[in-house]
């Protein structure tokens, strides 16, 4: 009996934490208005890419995306990519379905059987440090659902949406990273360090 409200109090503690840090995170992750001085968010985008293409980094104070790739029609753009004081890196930024038809992001799922339930999400994608050949998938809560944007109803054609995704941090040292998402090219981005 005391190991069963052990185990429970423990998993509630667990949960406890871990949705701490998640509104401590998106806290800290909050618009970039202050920066932008009242100018509209919509600027002037990043080079155009084709499928396969090998995106370009960009200059983040300019107000473009760090990185822009394109593939079937879908457009993700990464505007942020910040490592934060919990051990987490986040990524933000958009995606822009360019197709014919709504566009639901059942290729971005993960395979894994603990995220099956996230169905349309960024739960598929992962950050690859390359130097030292770790890969980091999303993070999850104790539900087994991604700490990432769902998109729930699909994105229709034409239409964008912003989405987030957070990481185990690499280590400190490093600063350039992979993002790795289904059915899209590789990104190559530069972590920034939180505020």
């Amino acid at each position: 009996m005391n190991l069963r409200r052990t185990t429970t109090t423990r998993r509630a503690l667990a949960a406890v934490a871990i949705t701490t840090g998640l509104v401590f995170s998106l806290a800290g992750c909050g618009g970039d208005g202050d920066k932008e001085d009242g100018a509209s968010k919509s600027s002037a985008p990043a080079t155009q890419r084709e499928s396969g293409d090998k995106p370009e980094a960009s200059q983040s104070s300019t107000g473009e995306p760090l990185v822009e790739v394109k593939s079937n029609g879908i457009t993700l753009k990464v505007t942020s990519a910040k490592r934060d004081q919990g051990g987490f890196v986040t990524l933000n930024g958009s995606v822009t379905n360019g197709t014919s038809h709504v566009w639901v992001g059942s290729t971005w799922k993960s395979d894994e059987r603990e995220l099956a339930s996230n169905g349309g999400s960024l739960a598929g994608a992962s950050l690859v440090d390359q130097a030292g050949k770790k890969k980091y998938l999303v993070l999850r809560d104790t539900q087994g659902r991604c700490l990432c944007t769902k998109f729930e109803g699909g994105i229709s054609q034409g239409q964008s949406t912003d989405w987030f995704a957070q990481f185990p941090a690499p280590p400190e040292g490093t600063t350039s990273v992979q993002l790795q998402v289904p059915t899209m090219p590789p990104a190559q981005l530069d972590i920034t360090e939180g505020e």
